[in-house]
């Protein structure tokens, strides 16, 4: 095959699973392996197309609240891992995170996302008291939660307290992939298993990848399509593997703009009515990643509602965006920023249309 016919092949394969949702793993395979710009510019055009049918011009955004960087996990490429000495620690009561949620209620935010490492301090009872305590505050918000793996009957407790989402990336559906990213006590099966318990409760269920993680290959991001197709999850949150100088992956290459925004349009395609968001990550590795995000096909950004102070100690990976546009504060440079590009920032829960 010479280059062009290569490249109309792809283009072929993107066509169809824009009109059929569905590729076979090989397909998948070829579609990302052989992936060109002309290729690419076509999937945007076709991802922007299928998300203005669904969403239209709208942009949710979502108020993060980082309420704890201490974690028991020690996974291999993460900044605020067990074994980081280096970490500064903290903590939130749960009247900063209320405090948060009365700025970002003021501020237009209808959806509150609590997210923190693994932290045994966050007791059922604990985390039910806070989610309650918003939920009675703020009733015509949602609550949306990222605090990893928990056994079925705390998620019971935390839906019924109230929260509405979760969040739980499987971060590589390959087990031997997974078992290199991560030490022995964490497995992908595990990690599929509780976000099947969280469809099963009724959550709108958030997972997605690192884009350019150690030992990634284009079979691995395959499997991660197919795992979405089967999951059909509310929300995929995808970004680019930025490396943190505490970890053992401190000198691995990082991941691209250029594949993590070419996986957004595909997967915009795949799931047409998901929330898909430009994560912050890609904002970090190129002053326009976000806005290329959205182009793309993601609606959804998530600026920083957490205190000041303790913005920059939750490192997950090294130059974080966490002050300017990512600031909550900021939100009126953020509007202008979007609609440049043209869309607008919608005040509502951006409930998804992926049910």
């Amino acid at each position: 095959m010479t280059p062009g016919e290569r490249e109309q092949h792809v283009i072929s394969l993107i066509d169809r699973l824009c009109l059929t949702r569905t590729l076979k793993r090989d397909e998948w395979i070829t579609v990302i392996r052989e992936r060109t710009p002309g290729a690419a510019e076509h999937l945007f055009e076709l991802a922007r197309n299928v998300r203005h049918l669904h969403y239209g011009h709208d942009i949710y955004i979502r108020g993060l609240i980082e309420f704890t960087n201490y974690c028991k996990n020690d996974c291999y490429y993460c900044g605020i891992r067990k074994s980081n000495a280096n970490a500064q620690r903290y903590r939130l009561s749960k009247e900063d995170i209320l405090a948060c949620c009365h700025l970002g209620y003021g501020l237009g935010f209808r959806t509150f996302v609590l997210q923190g490492g693994e932290d045994g301090y966050f007791t059922d009872d604990r985390l039910c008291e806070i989610v309650s305590e918003i939920r009675h505050q703020f009733p015509d918000c949602a609550i949306t939660l990222s605090v990893g793996e928990r056994p079925r009957e705390s998620y019971r407790r935390l839906y019924e307290a109230g929260a509405d989402r979760y969040l739980l990336r499987h971060e590589t559906y390959d087990a031997e992939h997974y078992g290199r990213l991560h030490p022995p006590q964490l497995s992908a099966a595990r990690r599929k298993h509780c976000l099947w318990v969280l469809k099963e409760l009724g959550y709108q269920v958030g997972t997605g990848f690192m884009v350019g993680s150690p030992y990634q290959t284009p079979e691995n991001l395959a499997d991660d399509m197919l795992f979405l197709r089967k999951l059909n999850p509310q929300m995929v949150g995808i970004g680019p593997f930025v490396p943190h100088h505490d970890t053992p992956f401190a000198d691995a290459p990082g991941g691209t703009v250029e594949l993590t925004v070419y996986m957004l349009g595909l997967i915009r395609l795949l799931l047409p009515r998901v929330l898909l968001p430009a994560t912050t990550a890609l904002g970090t590795i190129a002053a326009d990643g976000r806005e290329q995000g959205i182009l793309a096909g993601a609606n959804v950004i998530m600026p920083n509602l957490s205190p000041p102070g303790v913005r920059e100690k939750y490192l997950l990976y090294d130059n974080k965006l966490c002050t300017g546009a990512e600031a909550a504060e900021s939100l009126d440079r953020l509007k202008a920023q979007m609609e440049k590009i043209g869309y607008r920032i919608a005040v509502s829960r951006g409930d998804s249309l992926n049910i």
